[in-house]
């Protein structure tokens, strides 16, 4: 059963205007307000992840190749996941800032005040998700940087000299002069070759 619509008997108080006029500037300006937002976080992380890689170009490896291999594989899969996550990340900071990359018909838009509130949330929403993707993309990025500067070095063939003072294991360094330079554990040493008792390869040292 319906019953007809009657006018509300308390006609309305300058607070119930104040508060209609307030809501409808709120409506209106909703959508600039996201939009404003949305380009600030932009720059703001964007300056953020540019800090970060000069940052990581200060000090440690240059080379990945330096590091040995399983860890070189673990720096690779997180630079690409820290640039698939920036990627995203990004296009929805984008997508927060200037909208949807598409047109609507005629036909389906809708009124002002309601399509601007549905595209500030699917804005808002946007945002929040490029800032958690691009925050994630730093953390990978900081991971791989932190991988690259205290991973173990790739390890060569190992030289083993044994003199009548002791035995020596390391890397090559040069040979000159009847002199070998081991890099050991213990820094470089010197070993005379026609002292040395017995020199032989070795894939580690002792």
């Amino acid at each position: 059963m319906s019953r007809p619509l009657s006018p509300d008997p308390s006609p309305a108080t300058p607070a119930d205007l104040r508060l209609a006029q307030e809501r409808d500037r709120l409506l209106r300006t909703e959508l600039p307000r996201v939009r404003e937002a949305a380009t600030a976080w932009r720059n703001g992380l964007g300056g953020l992840l540019a800090a970060l890689v000069a940052f990581s170009l200060i000090r440690g490896r240059s080379d990945v190749g330096q590091l040995a291999e399983r860890w070189a594989v673990v720096v690779g899969v997180l630079l690409a996941a820290a640039l698939l996550t920036g990627a995203a990340g990004a296009l929805l900071l984008l997508r927060a800032a200037h909208g949807r990359p598409a047109v609507t018909s005629a036909d389906e838009l809708l009124p002002p005040p309601v399509g601007d509130h549905i595209e500030a949330l699917d804005s808002a929403q946007a945002l929040r998700r490029g800032i958690s993707l691009t925050l994630g993309c730093a953390l990978l990025l900081l991971s791989a940087v932190a991988t690259t500067w205290y991973g173990p070095e790739r390890t060569g063939p190992m030289t083993q000299v044994t003199t009548p003072v002791g035995t020596f294991c390391g890397s090559t360094v040069r040979i000159a002069h009847g002199t070998l330079v081991l890099k050991t554990a213990a820094g470089e040493v010197t070993v005379e070759l026609a002292r040395a008792s017995s020199l032989r390869a070795s894939s580690a040292c002792p």
